[in-house]
């Protein structure tokens, strides 16, 4: 059978080394695909010792709920999960105290260290000997594909060090991050197999999987997650626990928006192909504004085509030299980028940590400027409702009430909690009960919620007006498309109940119902789990950069699509894989995933809640 196989292909190759770079797609985990998994149906044994009768997690059989007559599919665990929704957000939200993550075990931290250690020694003595005899990995002049890979005639675009972590362990497990796809990003979805002749420095999908041979080939089809999509590419169907889907329109898009979304193509353009202060203006872009602004409170708002250069641009409108600008320490790197491109003095504070932020604008206001001791012009707070590596939500009362002591301005980015938190969707404003006035400036995306793209800035007419004529997205960027536009009014309608229906009320319970459940097992596990109750982004902590690829390729041939997470997104020692929750996930689909990564974490040694060595 291997004589059917491309000779140019190693299949052979299985697991991760540092002198040998693994192939994605290998005899061995083509055939796992064959092998059974657990049904949808199938449930997870708890391991904690604060369970009763209701932890049990096989699914009620047709229970009404008292409040809408449906049936809630938790009302077997629903008393144990809202005594602890109702601990959390009591501790967090009224209480006050920070939010500790757990503390990286021992040995953990010291197989961390030496895992890094080992590559970055290995990984320069192979530089090294690649330099002496003009021959390796990435200097071999048979490997080259462009006349500038040959280095005897032209000079390195980036020295070695500038790129020693993406040729020394990013190609190595590359085949776990920026997977292609071949359906909408949805509950289940169909990711395309690749593979490597390389090494993994670069991967191509397989496209009818004569590669394979058709022996291997038939094995592969015959299993439980293989499929066929357009033109004849192999795709392999997972359950998604990685998109950004929260609210589940990629699952029922043809039902909630469809009809709204095509029906605007016919007298609407994909693209303005101008940006808004020319002609990249329609009917759309203004009710959109209109219906932000609206959602949220505020006088007036403005939209943009990306989530990311909304803060990467916004911040810089907004400040400059002779303000500060307040960060948090783990905001999101497009808030740390506006905050480099403003020119304004910066200052971070600890996570969450108001006590500080108080002492910092204190010190501000006294001290004034470095240097020339004058006052600064403003001072602005920056600050995420949900963060996105954490899954911790903002500590939005206190920083509040800090601000407004202080005359500070307050930034709130809501890019994961619009639409996906509080009990009408409107974020962490209305989860933490806060009033709107007492947020400045409010911004969000629309790639999360409502499966569009794009970003938005809400506050008062002032600002937005300078935002229209100073902002580099606004000035200068293509305006967000039309359908775009249609697409997030049409889920603004379903989330408001405009529609005529309650599928935006059952999306936001279900949403919430999911995430708590999910986070509750995961927990129960002896899993180190990050972040708050009600929120849809849970990670969870691998720490070792060997478990990165471990953990994905694993949960992969299973049938699991995951998110990890590691260097230098997050701190070298805090390794992760992040789950996102759906609404459109049923009970079925996460009892399933849980099994999944019950099965995993055994054979990784993941349960650092329960023992030191996992």
């Amino acid at each position: 059978m291997r004589d059917s196989i491309d000779d140019d292909v190693d299949w052979s190759k299985t697991s991760l080394s540092v002198d040998d770079a693994p192939i994605i797609i290998s005899r061995e985990s083509l055939t796992e695909n064959c092998s059974p998994v657990p049904s949808q149906s199938s449930v997870t044994e708890s391991s904690s010792s604060d369970t009763s009768d209701d932890n049990s997690s096989s699914a009620p059989s047709s229970v009404p709920d008292d409040e809408d007559g449906d049936y809630d599919i938790y009302l077997d665990v629903r008393d144990r999960m809202e005594r602890l929704v109702a601990k959390d957000r009591q501790s967090y939200l009224f209480e006050h105290k920070l939010h500790e993550p757990p503390s990286i075990p021992f040995f953990a931290a010291l197989t961390t260290y030496l895992g890094y250690t080992v590559l970055i020694v290995v990984g320069h003595i192979r530089d090294l000997c690649a330099s002496l005899f003009r021959n390796g990995r990435y200097r071999s002049k048979a490997q080259a594909q462009f006349p500038s890979d040959d280095l005897t005639l032209f000079a390195p675009l980036l020295k070695s060090w500038e790129n020693f972590y993406t040729r020394r362990l990013y190609h190595r497990i590359q085949d776990c991050f920026n997977r292609p796809i071949a359906s909408s990003p949805g509950a289940i979805i169909h990711v395309l197999e690749r593979g490597s002749r390389d090494g993994m420095k670069t991967m191509h999908v397989l496209n009818d999987g004569r590669e394979l041979g058709d022996e291997v080939k038939r094995e592969y089809m015959e299993g439980n997650h293989a499929s066929i999509a357009t033109g004849g590419r192999i795709t392999r169907r997972c359950l998604n626990l990685g998109s950004y889907n929260y609210l589940g329109f990629a699952d029922d898009w043809n039902a909630t928006c469809e009809s709204d979304v095509l029906a605007s193509t016919s007298n609407l353009p994909m693209s303005c192909g101008s940006s808004r202060m020319e002609c990249g203006a329609t009917a759309l872009h203004i009710e959109l504004e209109e219906m932000v602004a609206d959602f949220l409170g505020k006088e007036s708002a403005i939209v943009y085509n990306m989530g990311f250069n909304t803060n990467a641009n916004t911040i810089p409108a907004l400040a400059g030299r002779g303000d500060l600008l307040i960060s948090d320490e783990l905001n999101h790197t497009s808030i740390v980028n506006g905050a480099r491109g403003s020119g304004a003095a910066i200052r971070t504070f600890r996570h969450n940590d108001a006590a500080q932020l108080e002492v910092i604008l204190r010190e501000a206001i006294v001290m004034g400027r470095p240097r020339m001791r004058r006052p600064f012009s403003k001072i602005l707070v920056l600050v995420e409702g949900i963060y996105s590596m954490e899954g911790e939500y903002c500590n939005l009362n206190e920083i509040s009430r800090v601000c407004n002591k202080y005359g500070a301005y307050l930034y709130l980015d809501e890019a994961h909690s619009i639409g996906a938190m509080g009990k009408t969707g409107r974020g962490m404003v209305e989860y933490c009960g806060v009033n709107s006035d007492n947020v400045h400036i409010m911004m969000g995306t629309f790639s999360k919620s409502f499966g569009g793209m794009g970003g938005y800035i809400a506050s008062s007419k002032s600002v937005i007006d300078l935002l229209r004529s100073k902002c580099a997205a606004s000035l200068y960027h293509n305006s967000l498309s039309p359908i775009v536009c249609q697409q997030i009014i049409t889920s603004f309608r379903v989330i408001k109940g405009e529609d005529g229906t309650t599928i935006g009320k059952q999306k936001l319970r279900n949403l919430r119902d999911n995430s708590n459940y999910f986070r509750m097992r995961l927990i129960d596990m002896g899993l180190h789990v990050l972040g708050n109750y009600d929120s849809p982004v849970m990670p969870i902590m691998l720490y070792n950069p060997t478990k990165i690829a471990a953990f994905s390729r694993e949960c992969f041939k299973r049938g699991i699509a995951v998110v990890v997470v590691g260097f230098p997104a997050v701190p070298i020692l805090m390794s992760r894989a992040r789950f996102c929750i759906s609404a459109g996930h049923t009970r079925e689909d996460l009892d399933r995933a849980l099994k999944v990564i019950d099965e995993v974490a055994d054979i990784l040694k993941l349960r650092y809640a329960v023992s030191a060595f996992g």
